[in-house]
This record gives structure tokens, sequence and C-alpha cells, in this order.
């Protein structure tokens, strides 16, 4: 299958419709639209239709810490080497402007852990690092 990938190409509507169709947690249009005009680098996969068939986002500081999120591929393209693109773009983004030792963490899927081991991305916790954890804000 031939693939066009477009660095920092998305759009609020591509980044609400992959949303959607992983059964992920919906977001208002406008912190959508603020959210991704804080990305740092993210990737857009289209198929030979020009249609937006999977995303992933580069967030942090440019230099120590990066974060992967939102790695979404559609559900009628699974398994067919479009997450493995999307990394690699994100990766290859953050080698030009990471320093030595630079932080790549990401939440990954339950069960693609696998997936992201392939990269060099460690489970947590381990004998070295303990367990990830995350909040989910709520405004009172």
């Amino acid at each position: 299958m031939k693939y066009k990938i477009v660095g920092n190409s998305l759009t609020p509507q591509i980044y609400q419709a992959l949303h959607t169709d992983a059964n992920f947690m919906d977001y208002d249009a406008k912190d959508i639209e603020i959210a991704l005009a804080h990305d740092l680098y993210d990737v857009v996969v289209y198929d030979e239709y020009d249609e937006a068939i999977g995303c992933a986002r580069v967030i942090g500081d440019n230099r120590i810490v990066f974060f992967l999120k939102d790695v979404i591929v559609r559900k009628d393209y699974q398994r067919n080497g479009v997450g493995k693109i999307l990394v690699d773009y994100a990766l290859e983004y953050i080698s030009t402007v990471a320093c030595d030792n630079a932080y790549i963490g990401l939440m990954s899927t339950r069960g693609m852990e696998s997936f992201y081991k392939k990269f060099g991305f460690i489970e947590r916790p381990n004998d070295g690092l303990g367990s990830g954890m995350v909040m989910y804000y709520e405004q009172k």
C-alpha cells in the first residue's frame, strides 16, 4: 500500500475523527485547537484516497523531555505498518532537537506495549524505575 506522510499537518478535524474511530476521550473543538497549536511536531499518514488514516504528536520542551501522544491508526488500517511509520517519523523529529539522555515518554494503550518495545521503549515499573502515573484534571 502506498501512503503519503505529511509532517505538521494535523488539524482538529482529523484529530477528532481519529480519536472517535479509536474510541478515545472526546474533547471540545476549541481545546483540541489550542492543544495542537502547542505541538512540537505532528505527523499524519494519508491513504491513496488522501484520507487521514493515522496521526502522532510530539509534545514537550523540545530539548530534554518529549512525550509521544495520540499515536492513532484508523481501525481499518491497523497491522499494516502505519503505526511504525508514525513512530519512526516522531522519533526522527526528536533526534534532530534532543540533547543526549533526553527523556521520551508515552502511555501505551493496553496490549500495545510490545509494539513500542520494538523502538526501544521500556515498561515500567522495573528494577530501576517506578510505575508511571496519571491524573485527569477536572475543573471545579
